[in-house]
This record gives structure tokens, C-alpha cells and sequence, in this order.
């Protein structure tokens, strides 16, 4: 682990979000750093997600997922979804279906609805573009939780690289 290479990337800016997906009768939520905006027209964001992970087959099934906005006093919701899968990550919160089912979570800050318009592949992640087809904001005077407050919570710290190649 680098502690110095950890200590760069922690200085990037970005925000913590419970992602939520759905497929059938299934849901589930998991805590994500790599979200951003990248189009005006048509609204779309994008998700980085390893293809490994619980969420990613349900995500590509239910082609849509839920981008629910965490506020900064929102820490131990943050560390309960990066917790490995379990029965009902949902059970914690009160959440209604998007129109694809997908979990929006009513204590969020702010949440998106997208339906998976692409994806490609990144390294070990891959990005999922998704097509902005509902969006609220929930709690205008919350401040959103930024990955740097999360300190060290998901073990990032120890993936990182010693130095560049």
C-alpha cells in the first residue's frame, strides 16, 4: 500500500451514493464513489462498478439504476451499503420503486433515476452510462458527503499502487 498515492487520489473531488438496482422481485443498494455528470443532452451519468460485484448482473438485467445522493451525516448508511451483499441491504431505510423498480431512498439528499444506455469497459471497473429519466432533490439545505469524509472505510488505501508505472 501506498500511503502517499492514497493521500493524491483522496484529493480528487467526488461524492458517496447508495447506487440502487433492481430485476424482477430482486433490490439491492451498494455504496459507490465513481458517479459523474457527462452530458446536458440528454442527461446522463455514469457509474463505474467492478463486473465482480453482487450488483453489477442486476444491473445489467434490470438495465436502469438509481443514483441516491448521500448526506454527509449519512456515514454508518454509507458503510452499511459498502458491507458485502446480504438479505436486505434495503431494510434500513424507507425507499420507494423508481418507474424501473429501482430503490430511491426517501432520507437521501437528492436521487436519479437511469436507464442504462451503454457501458465499456475501465481497467477493472466498467462505466455504465445512464440516461436521467427522473431526478428529485429531497433535502435542498444538506450538505452532500464527499469520499474524503469516508477516511478509509472501504479499504481503497490498500489497492493503490506504490508508485506510477
Amino acid at each position: 500500500m501506498s500511503d502517499s498515492m492514497a493521500a493524491l487520489f483522496q484529493r480528487l473531488t467526488h461524492g458517496v451514493y447508495a447506487v440502487g438496482v433492481a430485476h424482477g422481485e430482486q433490490r439491492n443498494a451498494f455504496t459507490a464513489a465513481w458517479v459523474m455528470q457527462v452530458s446536458f443532452n440528454p442527461l446522463m451519468l455514469a457509474l463505474s462498478i467492478n463486473p465482480n460485484h453482487s450488483s453489477y448482473g442486476m444491473l445489467r438485467q434490470g438495465k436502469a439504476f438509481s443514483i441516491n445522493v448521500l448526506k454527509k451525516d449519512q456515514l454508518e448508511l454509507a458503510a452499511h451499503y459498502a458491507e458485502p451483499a446480504s438479505a436486505d441491504k434495503l431494510a434500513l431505510v424507507e425507499w420507494v420503486p423508481g418507474r424501473s423498480g429501482v430503490p430511491l431512498i426517501n432520507d437521501a439528499l437528492a436521487w436519479f433515476e437511469c436507464e442504462v444506455a451503454g457501458e465499456c469497459p475501465a481497467g477493472d471497473h466498467v462505466v455504465v452510462l445512464g440516461r436521467v429519466v427522473d431526478g428529485k432533490l429531497r433535502d435542498a439545505a444538506a450538505e452532500p458527503m464527499t469520499y474524503r469524509d469516508t477516511g478509509s472505510m472501504d479499504g481503497a488505501a490498500a489497492l493503490f499502487p506504490a508508485a506510477f508505472d
